[in-house]
């Protein structure tokens, strides 16, 4: 990537540092991620892949280094332009984090009706618009604890695309599943990456569910990112550790 594309990218994270007391959980961390593409960090429990995802979206605070999202560089916003910034962000937790007491249209609705200045009519066409694209149109009134845990992943991504991110995240997007719906998940993702051009990073131990839908891989190992590239160029870097956690998931 040349510097005019690197200064262009939608995230560019330089240097990036995060220590919990002693512990440091990210050590040096440098990323760009151009429009389009999707990143998959792959990574042992424990090694701060998640942790990567809360500084990007400002639920936490980096101890140094730089996160440019968009050219904005996050760690120097204040709390109305950190705000605003997250409004072009989408955020897929692994949970699916849906509200228990609202409907998957009420779920969907909510950043719409909290960000945006949409009629309650002009909302529920978005909704059903968005529920839709995930094939969950049909099932609008019902509460989380009537669908599937693949289902409540489906209505979480449509609930994440709801202010048309500019970036989305993706924490375990098929953590929990059966490996039939993890697939139709990994699918989902991928179809929506075609359509959208959306810049994605997903955190994921699913190698082969992650190879549906990334452009690169990076592996974090001890803080730290020990290698990046496509599947192929992975297998290719001899470093043990790659293989043996490659071996593990694929």
């Amino acid at each position: 990537m040349t510097e005019t594309e690197n200064n262009s990218a939608p995230v560019v994270v330089a240097n990036l540092r995060k220590s919990f007391g002693d512990q440091k959980v990210l050590d040096g961390i440098d990323l760009t991620v151009a429009k389009g593409e999707t990143v998959s960090v792959l990574g042992r429990s424990g090694t701060g892949k998640s942790v990567l995802l809360k500084l990007l979206i400002g639920l936490q605070t980096p101890d140094s280094g730089s996160i440019r999202l968009e050219g904005k560089e996050l760690t120097e916003l204040g709390p109305k332009e950190l705000s605003d910034t997250r409004r072009r962000i989408g955020f897929l937790f692994q949970q699916a984090a849906l509200y228990d007491s609202l409907t998957v249209e009420e779920n969907v609705a909510f950043p719409l009706a909290r960000n945006t200045k949409l009629s309650l009519e002009e909302q529920k066409k978005r909704v059903y618009e968005l529920l839709s694209e995930v094939e969950m149109d049909r099932d609008g009134a019902k509460l989380p604890s009537e669908i599937s845990g693949g289902m409540q992943k489906r209505v979480g991504i449509a609930r994440a695309l709801a202010l048309d991110p500019a970036i989305l995240l993706f924490d375990e997007p098929t953590s929990g599943l059966d490996p039939i719906t993890a697939g139709e998940i990994g699918d989902l993702i991928s179809r929506l990456q075609r359509e959208r051009n959306m810049t994605s990073i997903v955190v994921t131990h699913d190698v082969r569910g992650a190879k549906r839908f990334s452009d690169r891989f990076i592996v974090i190992h001890e803080g730290h990112i020990l290698t990046q590239g496509t599947l192929k160029e992975l297998r290719k870097s001899g470093e043990q550790f790659v293989m043996q956690f490659l071996d593990g998931g694929s």
